[in-house]
Formats: structure tokens, C-alpha cells, sequence
């Protein structure tokens, strides 16, 4: 098996504005534990083809090379590119959709296709079990940086 996509949604009891901007490599810093990122692009502000690169975050087991591939804030619409060669590319897709002014859900994919056996191994155990439990994370960790706001 060369490629594979997931999909799931949650919930979170918060603005779309306040939620939207975590998506972000930026963003990502308040959320995530050990999340950081390489700037190379001088400037923090997101934009469609903005490249950056993490170490080994994100399914990653090297050096990952991170593009923009659309990026529509007034859609709520962010969706990366995240290379990592000699393994596998990522496509990674995240759309928050407002469903009261103080609830949003969150819709997130990632679909990999691999480049290598390395890649085909990690797409073998990426099950659709592991996939929820990653995303159940993102929901828990999301939880408690809105409740050390408030």
C-alpha cells in the first residue's frame, strides 16, 4: 500500500477566531508540547506556498519539509504539504467551521503517500485506530491550553 487518508472531526467550546490560528506553525507553539519549527521564510505570517521545516513532529522520523499549499483564512481553510524525503509526503488538511458564536469543529485529514519502503511501513501502521487516537490528543491538548486562558 502506497497511500492512505484519514478523516475525523471534534468539536471545541471556543470562537472560531480564537481556534483558527492555532493551525498554524506559529499557532502550534501554544499548543503543543516540544512543537517548534524552522523559519526560513523572515516572517510569521501564514501564506500560500510559506515554507518551514520541523525536526520530528507529525509522524515524521526525520527532518520534514513543510509547504503551504492553500491557505484560506476567511474559509477557515489551511492545508500543508509535508515532505519528507526519502520516506513519504504528507498532505495535511485542517477546516474549522463554526457551529455557535462560542463552538467550533474542527475537520482534519492527513493523507500520506509513500516514497519508500520506510514510507509504505509507517502507511501499514497508520490505522484508522491510530489516526483517532492522534487526533483525541489534538482535542485534549486544544481543552487544556483553552482552560489555562481562561
Amino acid at each position: 500500500m502506497n497511500t492512505i487518508k484519514h478523516t475525523t472531526e471534534f468539536e471545541i467550546a471556543q470562537p472560531i477566531e480564537a481556534l483558527f490560528p492555532l493551525f498554524s506553525p506559529e499557532g502550534e507553539k501554544w499548543w503543543v508540547p516540544g512543537w517548534d519549527y524552522v523559519n526560513i521564510m523572515g516572517t510569521t505570517d501564514l501564506s500560500e506556498d510559506y515554507i518551514f521545516l520541523t525536526q520530528s513532529h507529525d509522524h515524521a522520523s526525520t527532518q520534514a519539509i513543510w509547504l503551504v499549499k492553500r491557505y484560506d483564512p476567511a474559509a477557515y481553510l489551511v492545508q500543508y504539504y509535508k515532505v519528507e524525503p526519502e520516506d513519504k509526503v504528507g498532505i495535511v488538511t485542517v477546516r474549522c467551521i463554526t457551529q455557535a458564536p462560542d463552538r467550533t469543529q474542527v475537520q482534519v485529514s492527513y493523507e500520506y503517500i509513500a516514497l519508500a519502503d520506510k514510507g509504505r511501513h509507517f502507511i501499514e501502521s497508520f490505522t484508522a485506530e491510530a489516526y483517532q487516537a492522534f487526533i483525541a490528543e489534538w482535542e485534549t491538548l486544544l481543552q487544556r491550553y483553552f482552560a489555562s486562558q481562561g
